[in-house]
């Protein structure tokens, strides 16, 4: 079982989203069968069956066991990850470009790299997962409190700075056997748990560092 599955298949999203299989997904962290599910989920086992089958048609679910009870065979499943995302790839068509509009004070922006980064590192999951190998990967996840618009503007500054002063001292494009990384460096206001901003007064932009 995946820690991670990646959905980049735009009929295999159509299924996922489905309320009930959402909820046989969750259920099926541990291998269960439909009889047992439904006194779960509260559906008849005929229901539960046939959305079962469903989401292993779509290789959102996999066979675990089988086996026999008197005349009946009963048949464990089990979700063949442990949770999910949808790759901007199962929108292929509309999915965000980074390249429209490169504004690095655009939230906009930011969020087109952010999808970017889930296609692609999806990508590599998917395709490593396959060959049964890892990604080389590294992120940073941090939070800073600024007194003010200033501040968070200076901080961006030397943020820019100093990445760019380290890709400038590792990048080597003659290197024979050198591979190319993307770096992305993101900073936004914090998020609650319940979805509102941290924030209580100001405005939310980045404005440009008076000079």
């Amino acid at each position: 079982m995946l820690d991670i599955g990646v959905i980049d298949n735009p009929r295999v999203a159509e299924i996922s989203l489905d309320p009930v299989r959402t909820r046989l997904l969750s259920e099926l962290a541990e291998p269960s069968s439909a009889t047992m599910l439904a006194g779960r989920v509260g559906l008849p086992r005929q229901k539960v069956n046939y959305h079962l089958r469903m989401l292993e048609r779509h290789g959102l679910v996999q066979l675990v066991e089988e086996r026999r009870k008197g005349n009946v065979s009963e048949r464990l499943m089990r979700a063949t990850a442990t949770s999910y995302v949808i790759s901007p790839a199962a929108l292929a068509a509309v999915q965000p470009d980074p390249m429209r509009s490169p504004d690095r004070m655009s939230a906009f922006w930011l969020l087109a790299l952010a999808a970017r980064l889930v296609r692609d590192v999806g990508t590599l999951i998917t395709g490593a997962a396959k060959a049964h190998k890892r990604v080389a990967t590294f992120a940073l996840d941090g939070q800073v409190r600024l007194a003010s618009a200033a501040d968070r503007a200076a901080f961006g500054e030397e943020l820019a700075g100093a990445v760019t002063a380290l890709v400038r001292k590792y990048h080597d494009e003659k290197a024979p056997r050198g591979r190319e990384h993307r770096v992305v460096v993101a900073i936004h206001p914090s998020v609650a748990r319940h979805g509102t901003l941290e924030t209580d007064k100001g405005d939310l932009t980045w404005p440009s560092r008076s000079r």
